[in-house]
């Protein structure tokens, strides 16, 4: 059993802890337009989601052309739905490696959108996060319909499509489920409590984000081929979208009020002030 550091202090109140939260971020920081360190984080998030879309919008090319007699004149399994997703969840987990330390990792919309609501980053931030992911899964899968053209338009770009037989509110609840689980994994992989308290989870971090998008895209891509990432699913139907941005914002209120009991201790905040 893990050990609880929190103590109660003589004479009642707020329990000492052995960690820091850091501090909400303001909702308009432009002092952020004058910092290198922030243009630098949101090319790291334009290149990761470029890599992102390239690698795994090629894979799932590859495995409709492998697949497909038509093509083949025999049928041929291919990687499967276990490869694909080994592919997103593997390149989740290199890319959140390479770009945690500068720009957090987040190379999807809806985990922006979560830390968002958690101020874990400015809406300054947040935007031009969203933009740059947006802008990079562009890019990605241009790059895959140069090199592959007659593939990409044979197999329509690898886009995400409702499977046969579930309706669009299977659809759109099959993705806020899968993003919720995404998202709750990034909050608490990156709890400071968690760090403070477990010297390696700093360092294993990207481990547990890519193993749920991993885990993710084996439950939900019979049913809408998994979007969780908006940026993936850029221009595509309208639950690609909601749905990831619904399941982030359930994972950040669930985490923030219910796991971490912000409300709570505002609430114990109030009371010990107001009776000083």
């Amino acid at each position: 059993m893990a050990k609880d550091f929190e103590t109660e202090p003589q004479g009642g109140g707020l329990p000492n802890k052995d960690y820091q939260d850091p501090p909400p971020a303001p909702l308009f920081d432009t002092t952020e337009f004058s910092q290198w360190s922030f243009y630098r984080a949101l090319i790291a998030e334009f290149v990761a989601t470029l890599l992102f879309l390239y690698v795994t919008v090629l894979t799932v090319i590859g495995y409709n052309a492998q697949t497909d007699p038509a093509h083949n004149g025999t049928h041929c399994d291919g990687v499967g739905i276990l490869g694909i997703a080994w592919a997103f969840g593997g390149m989740i987990f290199v890319l959140v490696y390479c770009t945690a330390g500068i720009s957090g990792g987040h190379i999807n919309p809806a985990v922006t959108f979560g830390l968002f609501l958690a101020r874990k980053v400015s809406l300054i931030r947040a935007v031009l996060y969203m933009v740059a992911q947006c802008l990079g899964a562009i890019c990605g899968v241009g790059l895959v319909k140069g090199f592959q053209k007659s593939y990409y338009n044979r197999y329509k770009g690898g886009a995400n499509m409702l499977s046969d037989g579930y309706s669009k509110g299977t659809g759109l609840g099959a993705e806020i489920i899968g993003t919720f689980v995404l998202v709750y994994t990034v909050f608490s992989a990156t709890d400071p409590k968690r760090n403070a308290r477990d010297s390696h989870v700093p360092v294993l971090a990207p481990l547990p984000i890519g193993f749920a998008v991993f885990m993710v895209h084996l439950a939900t891509i019979p049913i809408t081929g998994t979007g969780i990432n908006p940026a993936r699913s850029f221009g595509a139907a309208w639950i690609f979208w909601v749905g990831p941005f619904i399941g982030a914002a359930i994972a950040a209120i669930y985490h923030q009020f219910v796991l971490r009991a912000q409300a709570a201790k505002a609430l114990g905040s109030f009371r010990s002030s107001s009776n000083l």
